[in-house]
């Protein structure tokens, strides 16, 4: 019953991993094969303005694939995971009524997890009078004194989130504060209706994590030499871009700036923030079943290609 029902849904490929792993390339070589066109799931490539310190593809990198969701949003626009989940969806069904093929592609997690499992949200509304009083209380006792907090009535949520995730922190707060209900609550709601698309994942990951973390260092020296330090003291220039501070590769070189340390020292925290980050998204993929994991140690963008295909033929995925 369930492969009879799958035959109505939409079909989809998705590329997801850590940080510095080849998604992007990897996207576009299954895009190239299949006729396909790429949806962007990552939360900091939305905002305009916004390119090296956010690993934007560039023209060049596209390769003449048409990408969805990059560079629409300007850095001071709101913009929430049930906004994500709704635009995402109409350009997917876009793609699949023109003939080609979805290839979601990035590494955020909960915009993928809440697309890919038809995750749906509550009207909650908002309390901006909270916010701004979790938001000071953050400014003075720290962001882990409200993920402590958290904890005490949604454990489960609090244990996802990192104390650097200010933003969702406050979100799963206010949302228990006007709902009486936990986000992990509503989540498991949501899992329960089926899932709206059929999607075969791959998984970029490395057997040998020293040799992600490498190419993540690489990528920030890259970074340097195409223009990181000129855009982050244009970033830092402008008001009003809190939604998108979140975004690393700009906070570690505020010290920089402010004349705290030398550039060297802050390219290392960027390495050391960007290594952390990586490990936290290979650890939310992890826990998500179904995933196809491609191992990319010494490995190029066409053999990750080949092995994927490989997979699609033997499911036969596409047929």
């Amino acid at each position: 019953m369930e492969q009879e029902t799958s035959k109505n849904k939409i079909k989809i490929l998705a590329v997801v991993g850590p940080t510095a792993s080849g998604k992007s390339a990897l996207a576009v070589e299954l895009a190239k094969r299949y006729g396909g066109e790429v949806v962007s799931c990552d939360s900091m490539q939305i905002y305009k303005h916004l390119c090296i310190a956010t690993a934007k593809p560039t023209a060049q990198e596209m390769q003449g694939i048409p990408h969805h969701l990059i560079d629409f949003l300007e850095p001071t626009e709101a913009f929430s995971v049930a906004e994500y989940v709704r635009l995402a969806g109409e350009v997917i069904e876009d793609i699949a009524a023109r003939g080609k093929l979805p290839i979601v592609c990035g590494g955020t997690g909960l915009y993928f997890s809440s697309l890919l499992h038809n995750i749906t949200f509550s009207p909650a509304g908002s309390d901006a009078a909270y916010r701004r009083e979790l938001e000071a209380r953050a400014a003075t006792e720290g962001a882990q004194a409200l993920l402590d907090e958290l904890r005490e009535y949604d454990p489960l949520s609090a244990e996802k989130l990192h104390p650097n995730n200010l933003k969702r922190i406050i979100r799963a707060m206010e949302h228990y504060k006007l709902t009486g209900q936990t986000i992990t609550e509503q989540n498991e709601r949501s899992r329960r209706l089926p899932a709206r698309y059929d999607a075969l994942v791959f998984g970029i990951t490395f057997a040998d994590r020293q040799a992600l973390y490498e190419r993540i260092n690489r990528r920030v020296d890259v970074m340097c030499k195409a223009g990181l330090i000129e855009e982050a003291k244009w970033y830092f220039a402008q008001e009003n871009f809190a939604t998108a501070s979140a975004a690393i590769g700009y906070k570690e070189l505020q010290p920089y700036f402010e004349g705290a340390c030398d550039l060297p020292t802050a390219l290392d925290s960027l390495k050391k923030e960007t290594r952390h980050y990586a490990k936290r998204q290979l650890t939310w993929f992890k826990r998500e079943e179904d995933i196809c994991w491609l191992y990319a140690d010494g490995q190029d963008v066409h053999s990750l290609a080949e092995q994927a295909a490989q997979e699609i033929q033997k499911r036969e995925f596409l047929v």
